[in-house]
């Protein structure tokens, strides 16, 4: 080689005739520049370099725009030898920005020329666009072009390597993934086969074989399509005996057999031993046999797990109490029946206060009855299929509409139950959804059911079908709870107060918080209607919260306008009694307002009582400890049992209205009576809501009643007008 001084490349040269490359090979360079001059020279001293025994195959470009269309067709450039100045000053740097940006061609090297100083891309581009190495035209020898050239083509091949493992392991992912997911042998093997021949570059066809828990007999598990009429037999009765010998010695020789034709894998997993074989159509590389090795060791793992599938199906498709079919289940197998002309019913029967029964006489009773309720259907019903089990004391199954009687059916579920030594006369909510409206996906024909339940338990009555219009009603629902919880973030909500007053000489002595939600119109939206809601979306804990602050806030301002002794009734609802610490957090909220826990009364229903027994027990203590006094509301409405009324810290039984209302022209009074009895019995006071009329005051009192509210005497106001009627000159706080 010449001395580096007698060595620039862009000399004054004669133009040469170009060689044609013989070798299969190459690193391809594409020379861009708008000199047709630096081509020739650039190819001239270039010319005869092999790098790791590949020579170098020229491309050529004569402005930006032509280069970016060689790169778009030719996508294994490796090297950029890139002019800066062409068409425009920057069009090498928008050559660049392209490829990386555009083209998003990240492996090509790129080493940018120049023969006009002061166009150098600045340092933050030559790193943010990954270019390799920028060289003036007049210092750029022969040898420092090779040199960089030579460091380029090293960094390509690096990225290309990096590339192609990259790509391989992603298709190992991706093959590992397609086999998961198989609970049966058959299916799980026709994956692998084809996994396998795709990192192999393969033809797909091939088949596993191996040896079944104890069975010693080598059978095909399967593989691909050609061999499915061997699928479950012996390995012997292929017609193909060169599989058969390849297999064989495979499993004999615990090890991988190869030919030009074929390959076979041994697998060896914790429970299994099996061969993979496979058609060749070409030799593989190093590397995807390496790859392949990878893919295995999943394989072996969901070889292992194939049988821990088939027993985790059954646990997960049956119910592990009734044995019959569970929810997903029972999600599964419906589907097949959408579009299907047969004229059935989906029919989903809860058994109504079910926690009840579980709380109140134990969770083996609760066992004990579902079992009878299953054992119901089965006997009562023999049209019914696919019964199942869908929740905790829901089943669901489908019977031919022609042969379903809305009364016998009800009258024949609700024939009292013996469970153990108990005789139940059970309740139930039944909801329909006739066939024409099944949905494709089952969980959709499931969740149409449960809108049927839900209207028949929010109407109260045993049975409701399922109907469009019905799906509308949820929607409306759905809407009322978004405007209710809006609303009550906007702080739109209000708290009413409604007096209680004693009986004997009709002093005020307390009032209930009771909750209003204003429509906008200047009308107010049931409470009927939207606590039930608030409850089942989880927003009465918020607003329950909120609630007892108001009372306790009107609490203290009773005590400083000389009103003190009063009382104020707050509603707690099953939820409420749910969020873990309840009792400190009642504590808490009293002690930040400095009120007197005795005037702060809590009003729980039957149902949250009953909901979990001993936990809501021990609260109530707590919350009697701390001075706090309980009334049960609506007594007589529910389920309850006498046995755990003497455990709780009670002060008050409430009368429910509904025991008040037809007194005394259709009601004797017996219930009333029979409450305030028990309550005297027990040393609680009574509190009667709903009275109404000075007849229903007169026998209340006869009664032995100790206390009233109703619009007899005060209807609910707000916290003003409540201040108001205290300090009125006819207000019941004073002596009549």
């Amino acid at each position: 080689m010449a001395p580096e001084q007698e060595d620039y490349l862009f000399a004054e040269h004669e133009e040469v005739t170009q060689e044609e490359e013989t070798t299969s090979a190459f690193w391809d360079v594409l020379v861009v520049d708008d000199d047709p001059e630096i081509h020739s020279v650039t190819k001239l001293a270039l010319s005869n370099l092999e790098f790791w025994g590949k020579k170098l195959r020229f491309f050529h470009a004569y402005s930006g725009k032509e280069a970016i269309e060689v790169l778009k067709e030719q996508n294994n450039i490796s090297i950029l030898l890139l002019d800066v100045v062409m068409e425009t000053d920057d069009a090498g740097l928008n050559v660049v920005r392209r490829v990386r940006e555009e083209i998003k061609n990240m492996a090509v090297r790129i080493i940018m020329r120049t023969g006009q100083p002061g166009y150098a891309p600045e340092e933050k581009v030559i790193r943010e666009f990954d270019i390799n190495d920028y060289k003036m035209k007049t210092e750029l020898t022969r040898s420092k072009l090779v040199t960089s050239l030579l460091t380029a083509i090293r960094s390509y091949q690096q990225i290309c390597e990096l590339e192609a493992q990259s790509h391989a392991l992603e298709q190992i992912l991706s093959a590992s993934r397609a086999i998961l997911g198989h609970t049966d042998m058959g299916s799980f093997a026709a994956a692998v086969v084809a996994q396998l021949a795709n990192i192999l570059d393969a033809s797909g066809e091939g088949l596993v074989s191996g040896y079944l828990d104890d069975d010693m007999h080598l059978r095909v598990f399967g593989g691909s399509e050609q061999y499915r009429e061997f699928f479950g037999h012996g390995i012997e009765q292929l017609d193909n005996g060169r599989v058969i010998m390849q297999v064989q010695n495979c499993i004999d020789t615990e090890s991988h057999q190869s030919t030009t034709h074929d390959i076979t894998f041994l697998l060896e997993s914790k429970n299994k031993k099996a061969a993979i074989y496979l058609e060749l159509e070409a030799e593989p590389s190093e590397a995807q046999l390496k790859f392949a090795e990878i893919f295995l060791t999943n394989v072996g793992v969901g070889l292992d797990n194939i049988k821990l599938f088939n027993e985790l199906r059954e646990v997960a498709y049956k119910d592990n109490l009734t044995k019959l079919p569970n929810r997903a289940n029972f999600i599964e197998k419906i589907e097949s029946y959408f579009n299907q002309q047969q004229s059935l019913i989906f029919i989903l029967v809860d058994i109504a206060q079910f926690s009840d029964i579980n709380n109140g006489l134990g969770q083996e009773v609760g066992n004990l009855l579902l079992l009878g309720v299953a054992e119901r259907i089965s006997i009562e019903f023999p049209e019914a299929h696919l019964i199942s089990r869908i929740g905790a004391d829901v089943f669901g199954f489908l019977m031919p509409e022609s042969q379903f009687d809305e009364e016998s059916f009800i009258d024949n579920l609700c024939v009292p139950y013996h469970v153990g030594e108990h005789l139940l006369t059970m309740h139930f909510h039944i909801g329909v959804c006739r066939q024409e409206d099944f949905q494709p996906q089952g969980i959709e024909t499931l969740k149409l059911a449960y809108i049927a339940l839900n209207q028949a338990k929010q109407s109260s009555i045993p049975l409701d079908w399922y109907t469009p219009d019905l799906e509308e009603k949820m929607a409306w629902k759905l809407g009322l709870i978004r405007q209710l919880r809006q609303d009550f973030e906007m702080k739109k909500l209000e708290v009413w107060y409604q007096p209680q007053f004693s009986i004997a000489d009709r002093k005020v002595i307390g009032c209930e918080a009771l909750l209003r939600w204003p429509s906008g119109n200047g009308n107010y939206i049931s409470p009927a209607i939207f606590v039930p809601l608030a409850e089942n979306a989880g927003l009465i804990v918020e607003i329950g919260q909120w609630v007892l602050e108001q009372a306790c806030q009107l609490q203290a301002t009773l005590q400083q306008q000389g009103f003190g002794e009063l009382s104020i009734a707050v509603n707690v609802s099953v939820p409420q009694f749910k969020v873990p610490n309840y009792a400190q957090q009642v504590k808490d909220t009293i002690l930040s307002f400095n009120v007197e826990p005795k005037h702060i009364e809590l009003e729980v229903t039957e149902s949250v009582v009953m909901d979990e027994v001993n936990s809501v027990i021990n609260t109530l203590q707590e919350l009697q400890e701390f001075g706090v006094e309980v009334a049960i509301d609506d007594f007589g409405t529910g389920f309850s049992s006498l046995s755990y009324l003497q455990k709780l810290p009670l002060a008050r039984l409430k009368i429910d209205r509904a025991f008040v209302k037809d007194i005394p022209h259709d009601d004797s009074g017996a219930i009333a009576d029979l409450v305030i009895s028990l309550g005297q019995h027990l040393g609680l006071k009574t509190i009667a809501e709903g009275v109404e009329t000075e007849e229903q005051m007169t026998v209340l009192q006869k009664l032995g009643c100790d206390e009233v509210q109703g619009f007899l005497l005060a209807k609910p106001m707000p916290e003003k007008k409540l201040l108001e009627f205290l300090v009125s000159p006819n207000n019941a706080f004073h002596d009549s």
